[in-house]
This record gives C-alpha cells, sequence and structure tokens, in this order.
C-alpha cells in the first residue's frame, strides 16, 4: 500500500510538471489557445518577401499585434492581402500607415504602423490604405552588381 501511495504522488508531480511547461510554452511562445482580446484589420501590400503569419506588428518599438494571415487577393490586382490581430486597447487611426520592415540586415521582417492624425479609427474588419512594401535587397545588389543603378 506504501509502494501504491508512493506512485501516485510521483504520477501527480510528473502531472503537474506537464502541465507547467505547457503553459510556459505556450506563454513564451505568444500563443492563444482561446479567443483573446483583439480586433483584425487588413491591408493589402504589392511584395511582403519574407514575411511570416505570427510576425509582430508595432508601433514606435512596441509589439501591439501580430500577423494572422497572408494571402493572394486577386481581387486587388494580385496584391499580398495581410490581416493583422491588434490588441484591443490598441486605437488606430484610418490613415495609419504600415510597412513591411526587417530586424537588422538578415533579421526577421515585421510589420510597422505610423499613427495618423485623422479622428477616424479603424473598426474590427477595416482596412490600412496607405502601405509600404518590402525592400527587395536582392533586386536592389543585383541591379548594382549589374551597373543597372537609377
Amino acid at each position: 500500500m506504501d509502494k501504491a501511495r508512493l506512485e501516485t504522488i510521483v504520477g501527480i508531480f510528473v502531472l503537474v510538471g506537464i502541465l507547467c511547461l505547457g503553459y510556459l510554452s505556450i506563454k513564451l511562445g505568444k500563443m492563444e489557445l482561446i479567443g483573446g482580446d483583439h480586433y483584425e484589420v487588413n491591408a493589402n501590400f504589392d511584395s511582403v518577401s519574407g514575411l511570416r503569419t505570427g510576425a509582430s506588428v508595432e508601433i514606435a518599438g512596441v509589439e501591439v499585434g501580430r500577423v494572422a494571415q497572408i494571402a493572394l487577393d486577386p481581387q486587388e490586382g494580385y496584391t499580398a492581402k495581410v490581416t493583422f490581430r491588434i490588441d484591443s486597447g490598441i486605437e488606430l487611426q484610418d490613415d495609419v500607415i504600415a510597412s513591411v520592415r526587417t530586424r537588422g540586415i538578415i533579421g526577421d521582417k515585421y510589420i510597422l504602423l505610423k499613427p495618423g492624425g485623422s479622428d477616424r479609427l479603424l473598426k474590427n474588419g477595416g482596412r490600412i490604405r496607405e502601405v509600404e512594401s518590402a525592400i527587395d535587397f536582392e533586386g536592389l545588389l543585383s541591379k548594382f552588381i549589374h551597373g543597372k543603378v537609377d
């Protein structure tokens, strides 16, 4: 009977440890299992080369959301439609500018939002109209090497 009690205690300890590891993995990975407190906005870019789902969305270097989805939008001339999940406490004006940026020379891509001055705010499902696409460093380097820089 004493051995069964010891095995039960060890089993409970292991189970609690696994649950703690799962919780930490979700929190450190910034994943959401249940809904979350956010709203979604969209923007269409000519190029989002290197941008991935889950990339951060920042204002002034502070993360305010994540990239939720990237898809091709044939209705807008085959542009890349990017959906952002923005924290609900952040209000975006309808003239905000979204640009694809790179951390460092070969770093990850992220979205930088520059707030506008309008009084009208974007709502859930709203669209950011002012965008700046990713800079194609390979194309620029190729033009420089081959002497075709404008």
